[in-house]
């Protein structure tokens, strides 16, 4: 399944309500769950983001919906990045000419 990083920074509305940020984290890992992904981990972090998360979903489709979704509730900006794994990277290394 495709794996996802998504870096999270606080909104205004997010950090005001900062203390609810670790069940915001398990409704987000029950959404992916609906979505057919899963949240692998999520770190609360120090500098320029507040959150980095890894996510699995089937495709590019879903990923995106859940990134919408956890956005649209106002407390955390997205920036998410597709990543790819050893083995990924040696199949797309062995197609080149």
């Amino acid at each position: 399944m495709p794996t996802y990083v998504a870096l999270l920074s606080f909104t205004d509305q997010g950090i005001k309500t900062v203390k609810d940020t670790v069940q915001r984290a398990e409704a987000a890992t029950a959404l992916a769950k609906r979505l057919g992904g899963s949240v692998k981990e999520i770190f609360w972090t120090l500098g320029p983001y507040d959150l980095v998360a890894t996510v699995e979903a089937p495709d590019d489709e879903t990923a995106t919906r859940f990134a919408l979704a956890v956005g649209s509730q106002g407390n955390v900006r997205t920036l998410t990045m597709r990543a790819f794994g050893r083995d990924e990277m040696t199949r797309i290394l062995a197609g080149l000419p």
